[in-house]
């Protein structure tokens, strides 16, 4: 093979490996979409189809999703600093490292999602369903779990529970 036969396979392989693991962040949202790394903060995307989005890395602080379906979504170390996620559906989402800090989580169905080493610090988790959730090494610091579902899917935290469900 020349020199310039293999640049030119080289460069077309690299082509196609950087389109391929790109983010549009300009897409509208919808089931699917790839928003890697993409900065959306104080944005709203109320009652947002997201299901099986890739999120990863993504940030949503201030934002308001609320109503949202994130269903099988992988936000793994996206940040929702603040967000109101109130209703919102996280079903089976991947969730690990993602930081919930003073987000409003009110009402959200996190069943059977992925919580390894997520932060929810202050978080607003009245009500919320963590049935069938993964939740090693989660941090719900001050958080109040008053009316959750537990992981179980059979205790409900009583009211008043901050950082830990009774």
């Amino acid at each position: 093979m020349s020199a310039l036969a293999f640049a030119m396979s080289a460069c077309f392989c690299l082509t196609l490996a950087s389109t391929a693991a790109r983010a549009e962040c300009v897409d509208p949202p919808g089931q699917g979409v790839d928003w890697t790394r993409c900065y959306f903060d104080g944005r709203s995307f109320l009652e947002a189809d997201l299901s099986n989005a890739r999120l990863k890395d993504a940030t949503f602080s201030r934002g308001n999703l609320s109503a949202s379906r994130l269903t099988g979504a992988d936000a793994s170390r996206a940040k929702f600093i603040y967000a109101n996620l109130e209703g919102a559906v996280f079903d089976d989402a991947r969730l690990r490292e993602a930081d919930f800090t003073n987000a409003n989580l009110a009402g959200a169905s996190l069943k059977g999602a992925d919580l390894s080493r997520a932060r929810m610090f202050r978080a607003n988790l009245r009500n919320a369903d963590f049935s069938g959730a993964k939740m090693r090494g989660l941090d719900l610091l001050e958080a109040d779990l008053s009316g959750a579902v537990w992981s179980d899917g059979a205790r409900k935290c009583a009211e008043g529970s901050i950082g830990q469900c009774r």
